[in-house]
């Protein structure tokens, strides 16, 4: 008979696990997720999980003795795993890949054990100068300049943050670090720049700022939904001619609808002739150059004030890692720098304290992972496999071009594709209104058919008005034949709608 799970002495104790204990839990979870990456890709995509279903199974109230960890993975294996929406699923193929690759996953243990706070070099010196040394060759695997130092934060939304805060701080009589911008007479009202087509972190980082949604501009894109620099110049131009304070603009390469590329170079020529900081939004597209055949799309980006790059969309790493890249560390550092009597160190200005470069003061060691994936895979491997992701994407992109049913709605500089349903019936009567409204619909339908088969899971948005499916290839895990039975569901789906909008 199999005995029932018991309450260690440790667990009653005063103290932490056991090591002994530790040991044996860390043998049983290492085995956990080693069996979740082997299964993943017979699960569902999505969960069949409804609001509240999880509350429902979970006790309102702690426990408030120890319960046996066998008892507490039970309760993971019946309820957690099976109910996430599986990000690590090859057939994930929504937004962007968030991927967590077993060297990255391995790092991230590591770092947990170690639990590092990388704040200050005193208390995280390895830390530091590992961060330090992995943003150089992050940096270097881009392709860009020495010139531009950085850290890591979390998100992009982070970064981006961060940096709109430093090119706020150097505006030259503004002084918003000491006298704030609340009540102060006198003062033109700033403004920032970024395209239709921009992320609205950017307009979150505005708010934050103390800029305001009003404060931001969105400039014009193109027809392939790239901002437009002659709009960008005129839109300065009107700004200063109406007494607004223009100080950044914000371009994106691999924007999130359609991964569009922000001219860099246009734009960058406007930023130094206009004295505004130029911060770039390469969240997901940035990873692309490390493949040096798509190094001509980010054509500009090395003469911008910052850059922001995931390695947690398109590298493979763990969730969360934000790579942020500058070429003026003293405005962060002289944006940011407070260093009360308990933060002094004895190292002063020899030592790298990252704390004072960005808002929190706490941070993770996220180095760690990213150190370990780049010496397991190699940066060749990292760059291998995201040819062969934008590869996928273009073979893709091939075979919706070949159908007289199916339309394409945006270019594919990297690995996410844009399309719709459209019979050729339908075609040159797009902007009937009724029409429109009917294609709107009926894609909508094909989008919920898909995710319903638990195959694959798809996302959508919307190009010029109109309800557009996404396929976004950013996995490892992900073959030639899961992208292959993606394209079978969606005409399956869509034969369920008759073939007709």
């Amino acid at each position: 008979m199999k005995s029932e799970p018991k309450i260690t002495s440790s667990q009653l104790g005063i103290g932490d696990m056991d090591p002994a204990e530790f040991r044996a839990a860390a043998h049983r979870v290492a085995d956990i997720v080693a069996d979740y990456l082997e299964t993943v890709g017979s699960r569902r995509v999505l969960p069949d999980f409804r609001p509240g279903d999880g509350k429902r199974r979970l006790p309102e109230e702690p426990p408030a003795s120890p319960e046996p960890l066998e008892a507490i993975l039970a309760d993971y294996l019946s309820l957690v795993e099976p109910n996430v929406t599986h990000w690590q699923h090859p057939g994930f193929l929504a937004y962007f890949s968030s991927v967590a690759s077993g060297p990255g996953i391995l790092g991230e243990w590591l770092a947990a054990g170690l639990n590092s706070n990388v704040m200050l070099w005193r208390v995280a010196p390895v830390s530091t100068e590992l961060e330090q040394v992995v943003v150089g060759w992050l940096r270097r695997m881009l392709g860009l300049p020495a010139s531009f130092d950085g850290m890591f934060t979390d998100t992009a939304s982070t970064s981006s943050l961060t940096s709109i805060l430093a090119a706020r701080h150097v505006l030259p009589g503004l002084d918003a670090r000491r006298e704030g911008l609340s009540g102060r007479e006198g003062l033109g009202r700033l403004r920032l720049y970024c395209s239709t087509e921009a992320h609205s972190s950017i307009e979150r980082a505005a708010i934050v700022a103390g800029v305001g949604l009003s404060g931001v501009r969105r400039v014009p894109a193109d027809s392939e939904y790239r901002m437009r620099p002659d709009a960008l110049a005129s839109a300065i131009a009107e700004d200063r001619a109406a007494g607004w304070w223009p100080f950044c603009v914000v371009a994106t390469l691999g924007t999130t609808s359609s991964t569009s590329v922000d001219p860099a170079d246009a734009i960058a020529e406007i930023c130094e002739r206009e004295k505004l900081w130029l911060h770039v939004d390469a969240a997901y597209g940035g990873a692309a150059a490390l493949a040096e055949e798509y190094r001509p799309l980010f054509r500009g980006w090395e003469r911008a004030d910052s850059i922001v790059v995931n390695p947690h969309k398109w590298m493979f790493t763990p969730f969360d890692a934000s790579l942020l890249l500058f070429r003026r560390p003293e405005a962060y550092r002289d944006a940011f720098r407070l260093v009360p009597e308990y933060l002094k160190t004895p190292e002063g200005e020899i030592a790298r304290n990252f704390n004072e470069y960005g808002i929190p003061l706490g941070r993770r060691f996220r180095a760690l992972k990213m150190w370990m994936m780049i010496r397991w895979f190699g940066a060749g491997g990292i760059a291998a496999r995201v040819r062969e992701h934008c590869r996928r994407a273009r073979e893709l992109a091939s075979w919706i071009d070949a159908d007289p049913d199916w339309e394409r709605l945006a270019p594919v500089p990297f690995a996410t594709v844009c399309f719709r349903r459209r019979p050729a019936a339908l075609r040159g009567r797009e902007g009937e209104p009724a029409v429109a409204a009917d294609l709107d619909r009926t894609n909508e339908t094909i989008l919920e058919r898909v995710n319903r088969t638990g195959e694959v899971f798809l996302s959508h948005t919307k190009l010029a008005g109109r309800y557009t499916l996404r396929v976004a290839i950013g996995n490892p895990r992900t073959t030639g034949a899961h992208v292959r039975r993606c394209w079978e569901i969606l005409r399956e789906a869509a034969e369920g709608e008759g073939g007709a909008a």
